[in-house]
């Protein structure tokens, strides 16, 4: 199932060296993020979905390998790499055993298809990244306001699809939570419903899988206090969906490009994804150009010493959160005091900040979720570990800038969001050397 070329399973570590600036041109794979409520989004419709630009992240692998288990179809076209072409069986026989699923924290999107094609849902707690309390309650909230009924117990929980559909569920939601909008805009697909789902989020992630859907014959309307959702009268024919690619890659490329001081155009991701990250890094002096398909990052003559603040958000122009912990290696070569925070995912610094600190790196944490630096700071390197995706992604860049050698290990856990982050940054200059096994 796991798509990624052997040479990369084989290599656990990487070691990481200073060099000259990272320049040059480099293309983003698809997004997870993205890729996996499209395959939720697919496996919701009962019917074949042809989906492009599939990304060979861990998890989007496994999430592939789940849909399989629970019934459902997956060939993969030979002569087109990336592409997956995703269709329901026609008679399920049982419920499968998922406990797999506890590998992944996205395993939350195989809700909906399960509920498709068994009309119960039986799945362990989440899994993935360990990122503090990212609870599930809001989820059920969704499906009990379809009249499903939610069993909880130590292993995970059950969804009992409600005996009668509902014409129209409207339902508030009272946070941005991509997962819970998600949720129910799948079970909406399942169902046929009509949905009206106010406070809703409105990330490139969840209005691209509105976007599909459109595609696919729905009808979709986004506002910016609510999102209404209808079925087609008639459904369209051939429904054929491209992955866009992933903004997080790009952005973090984007920092290693700038922490190095370097120059250099990612392409394959749309620059008004990145928005939000190019105004911090040109409020910073690095200068920034966003194309529909790329994002570059100049040469700064001189940096701005202005500090960067760099508070994750669910709001429709805030930060992703998963921007956050690169802008921290890149506040690490700026001057000014620079102030960081990620309520989202309260976890993350806890996973963060001690493998920052055996870099050299001073920090202060001013609570859990929130701390501050000031820049520049001189790293030395040492051995640390990718504990999560983003810390792996973060821990690549502060190695770049680092003096002496730095090994970051763990890269189990960096491929579970991106396929070869160390080969992007070697195509850009980067002097990376594996670490087998």
């Amino acid at each position: 199932m796991d798509l990624a070329p052997a040479r990369t399973r084989d290599v656990d570590a990487v070691t990481v060296r200073p060099g000259r600036p990272l320049t040059g041109t480099v293309r983003v794979d698809g997004s997870k993020n993205a890729a996996l409520p499209l395959l939720a989004a697919a496996a919701s419709l009962g019917r074949s979905v042809r989906l492009s630009n599939v990304p060979a992240s861990a998890d989007v692998q496994r999430m592939l390998g789940l849909l399989e288990q629970a019934g459902y179809r997956v060939a993969r076209p030979v002569a087109e790499p990336g592409a997956v072409i995703v269709t329901p069986k026609d008679r399920p026989v049982a419920a499968p055993d998922l406990s797999d699923a506890a590998r992944i924290r996205a395993s939350y999107y195989l809700v909906a298809p399960l509920l498709a094609a068994y009309g119960q849902a039986l799945l362990p707690w989440p899994g993935g990244c360990q990122l503090g309390d990212r609870g599930m309650e809001l989820h059920f909230t969704v499906y009990e306001a379809f009249g499903d009924t939610v069993l909880l117990d130590d292993y995970g929980y059950q969804v009992l699809a409600a005996d009668q559909t509902r014409d129209k569920v409207v339902l508030t939601l009272p946070f941005r939570s991509r997962g819970a909008s998600i949720a129910a805009i799948c079970r909406a697909v399942v169902a046929g419903s009509r949905l009206e789902l106010g406070n809703s989020n409105l990330s490139p992630e969840t209005t691209g899988v509105l976007a599909a859907l459109r595609a696919a014959g729905w009808t979709a309307h986004v506002g910016s206090d609510k999102i209404t959702l209808a079925p087609p009268g008639v459904p369209a024919g051939t429904v054929a969906w491209t992955v866009p690619g992933d903004k997080i890659e790009a952005g973090t490329l984007a920092c290693a490009i700038a922490a190095t001081g370097g120059e250099g155009r990612v392409e394959g991701v749309a620059g008004s994804d990145l928005k939000v990250l190019a105004d911090l890094l040109d409020w910073a002096g690095i200068p920034v150009s966003l194309a529909p398909d790329a994002i570059t990052v100049h040469r700064a003559r001189t940096v701005s010493g202005r500090p960067l603040r760099a508070v994750a958000s669910l709001t429709p122009d805030g930060l992703d959160a998963d921007f956050e912990p690169a802008l921290m290696a890149l506040a690490l070569t700026l001057p000014g005091t620079h102030l960081f925070a990620d309520d989202i995912n309260p976890g993350r610094h806890g996973n963060l900040l001690p493998q920052l600190a055996r870099l050299g790196a001073v920090i202060e944490e001013l609570s859990p979720t929130q701390c501050r630096l000031v820049g520049p700071q001189r790293l030395n390197g040492t051995t640390v570990k990718a504990t999560d995706i983003r810390t792996g992604s973060t821990l690549l860049i502060a190695g770049l800038g680092a003096r002496g050698a730095t090994t970051v290990s763990g890269l189990d856990q960096l491929r579970r969001g991106h396929a070869d982050l160390p080969a992007k940054l070697r195509t850009l200059g980067a002097d990376l050397t594996d670490v087998p096994r």
